[in-house]
């Protein structure tokens, strides 16, 4: 590809992946865009303006002479984590920024969007092909907030007893059993895993490094909420036995019955809260928003385990090469199907469905660098490799996960106690 031919590429992505932020914010109101509903989450208002504070701040202030930022005071009230580039206004105080106002950042965004057209268009082929790496970080940076978008407007009405509908429970429907099986066995050996190449991936998925992997198996198909209801039916919340320590402490500190947004009506039905707004529990659906020490748990009860990230890896690059060679992209329910919660499996054949999308699955895998691996220089370098500690890896992306953002290397990561993400299980023995 030419240095034009890639400009106009990331032109175009950058073009769509900012309208879509904007688009899915189109269904709230005024005050749906600053209410804060726990310190892990941020109002829908930050995050449309740290995703264009993060293109102002690592791309148009170095490289175009003469850039004002749009507002002094942005550098703090919307840096989230970088030391390297000054302090951050409170995380957990983010809801009480009543300004600046919706309108306000929108206008930030407008004017961050007409100064990057214009770096797009100036800069020379030469120093375009020099920064083209940090405008794909950009870019991918903002499809991760996409997906915090959508998981922070569902814990936020979550907490309204009005079960507000962020789009039409019209959309709801049942979803088809998918009778459950062991894929076939993966036999032991030495096998390589992370990313190379001149593709985009993230620090934390290279380097490319080999690991031996035990014979083993995984489950065709995601755990569905009818057989976690049969956990929660058997005891699993109440058997000290199937837990670890620090998830047993949960379990009691916490109150824990159920996987979050689940309640259970004095005549015995159980609903959840979704984007759809309140609706009854899909027995058909996998079950999601249970922490790693709900998995791990469930697992246990179940006979089985969670599967290794190297195990994950192995599959997904099988599925990959032997069921799907043709596609070009990774196919799943992911945030651009608009269906906002996972469903049943949509290829009845695959030995191993819903490896993508619906909803991230729980490894047995904590989250460490890979032999080699060094974080990039600078401020940027803070993005993954300071956070290589007391977190667990999740992989295959969800459905609140734009399709482009995931790739089989991914690993995502989140502390074993989370629950508001997508997050759901996958056997392995």
């Amino acid at each position: 590809m030419t240095v034009t031919d890639h400009r106009e590429t990331l032109r175009s992505a950058y073009r769509q992946v900012r309208s879509t932020t904007t688009r899915l914010c189109e269904p709230l109101s005024a005050e749906d865009y600053v209410v804060q509903s726990m310190p892990d989450a941020s109002p829908a208002k930050w995050h449309l303006a740290h995703t264009t504070w993060f293109f102002e701040t690592f791309l148009l202030q170095p490289e175009c002479p003469g850039y004002k930022p749009y507002h002094p005071a942005f550098a703090v009230l919307f840096n989230s984590y970088y030391q390297g580039v000054g302090p951050q206004f409170s995380r957990p105080r983010r809801g009480l920024l009543s300004r600046p106002t919706v309108e306000e950042v929108l206008n930030y965004r407008r004017e961050v969007d007409r100064a990057m057209d214009e770096l797009f268009t100036d800069l020379p082929s030469d120093h375009f092909a020099e920064i083209a790496p940090r405008i794909e970080l950009g870019i991918n940076h903002e499809e991760q907030h996409q997906e915090l978008l959508c998981t922070d407007l569902l814990h936020m009405f979550a907490q309204n007893p009005l079960d507000p509908e962020y789009q039409s429970s019209a959309r709801w429907t049942p979803a088809k059993e998918h009778p459950f099986a062991w894929s076939p066995e993966f036999d032991a050996g030495l096998w390589e895993i992370g990313a190379q190449g001149s593709h985009f991936f993230f620090d934390n998925e290279g380097p490319r490094h080999k690991v031996y992997t035990e014979a083993f198996q995984l489950g065709n198909r995601l755990v569905t909420a009818g057989e976690y209801l049969n956990f929660i039916n058997d005891g699993g919340y109440t058997t000290p036995s199937l837990w670890l320590s620090e998830g047993w402490a949960a379990v009691n500190t916490n109150g824990w019955s159920a996987p979050l947004y689940w309640n259970k009506s004095a005549d015995g039905e159980w609903t959840m809260m979704t984007l759809m707004g309140r609706v009854p529990v899909d027995k058909h659906r996998p079950v999601c928003h249970v922490s790693h020490f709900e998995a791990d748990a469930y697992a246990r009860w179940a006979g089985a385990r969670l599967p290794l990230e190297s195990e994950w890896e192995r599959a997904a690059h099988f599925i990959e090469s032997q069921i799907q060679p043709q596609k070009t992209s990774i196919v799943g329910n992911f945030l651009d199907s608009g269906l906002l919660h996972p469903t049943s499996p949509s290829n009845s054949t695959s030995p191993i469905a819903q490896l993508f999308g619906d909803t991230w699955e729980w490894t047995a895998s904590a989250y460490l660098p890979y032999p080699g691996f060094q974080p990039a220089a600078g401020a940027i370098g803070e993005y993954n490799g300071k956070f290589m500690s007391n977190q667990m890896v999740l992989r295959g992306g969800s459905c609140a996960t734009p399709q482009r953002h995931i790739r089989t290397t991914y690993r995502n990561f989140f502390p074993s106690s989370a629950r508001w993400q997508f997050a759901g299980i996958r056997l392995a023995k």
